[in-house]
């Protein structure tokens, strides 16, 4: 059974830099079939792709936040992290880690087969 995990800080205050950790369960990150996604949804919007690491530890990031985003990973955890830097009100949101089995840059669920629970972030001051 594949589960993953990503529980956040909760607030943060405008211009800190968001960390989350997704740690992965019953598969592992470092497999060539398998690609880890962070994807975010603002209230009252749409899921938002936001980045990937591949199997092989490539990362790709929507151009909209690749300035101050970055996606890494530690193998000998089956971790994947993602620091979003300079944060504003804007980057409130639930955010996620979704695995998919091909290269996806989507906002679609069914791109991804399996999903973290969701942590809810709010940026305020």
């Amino acid at each position: 059974q594949v589960q993953l995990q990503e529980p956040g800080p909760g607030l943060l205050k405008p211009s800190q830099t968001l960390s989350l950790t997704c740690t992965v369960s019953g598969a592992s990150i470092r497999s060539e079939y398998y690609f880890w996604n962070w994807l975010r949804q603002p209230p009252g919007k749409g899921l938002e792709w936001m980045g990937v690491i591949s199997g092989s530890g490539s990362a790709w990031y929507s151009p909209s936040l690749k300035n101050r985003l970055s996606i890494s990973r530690d193998t000998s955890k089956n971790q994947v992290t993602l620091q979003l830097g300079s944060v504003t009100p804007e980057d409130t949101a639930v955010y996620y880690c979704a695995r998919s089995i091909a290269l996806k840059t989507t906002g679609w669920r069914r791109d991804y087969d399996y999903w973290g629970q969701g942590t809810e972030v709010t940026v305020s001051s």
